[in-house]
Formats: C-alpha cells, structure tokens, sequence
C-alpha cells in the first residue's frame, strides 16, 4: 500500500475488516477506490475496444448532427427504458 494509504487500512486481516474499513470512508475516498479497482479489472469478453467505442460516439454523433437520424427526445428515451426493464 501507498503512503496515501490512511494508516487504518495497513495490516487488515480480513475481507471482512477491509469491507468494513472501507465502508467507513468519505464518498471521495470510496470513488477513487472504486475507480481505481474498476479500472484494474480486465474488459468483459465481447467488450469493444476503447478506441471503437470512441469511433461509434463520433459516428452517432456526426448522424445526428448531419440530420441523418433523429436523436430521441427525453420521454422516448425514459420510455424505451422503462419497455427494458418490464
């Protein structure tokens, strides 16, 4: 552990005590751990490559901007996700 490690955390015996510890820190601290623990996971399989998620949002986007498709408004957006979770 870092030496931005709260002094708490050294040591820790069990998942039980780590869960227990971190549970107790600020909102700030949970994020950065939890962004830092998401990011030191591997992709799903299946999962696009960064770049092409990129490049299919740049894609969408020049669509909807050059008028070739229409962007959903709110309510349809809401409403297909509430069709989802039926």
């Amino acid at each position: 552990m870092s030496d931005e490690t709260p002094a708490k955390l050294r040591g820790m015996n069990s998942l039980r005590e780590l869960e227990t510890t971190v549970l107790g820190l600020t909102d700030r601290q949970r994020g950065r751990l939890a962004d830092k623990l998401l990011a030191s996971l591997p992709p799903p399989p299946g999962a696009w490559p960064r770049e092409a998620i990129v490049q299919e949002a740049a894609d969408r986007d020049n669509d909807i901007e050059s008028g070739r498709v229409q962007p959903l408004t709110e309510s349809e957006f809401w409403a297909g996700i509430g069709r989802r979770r039926s």
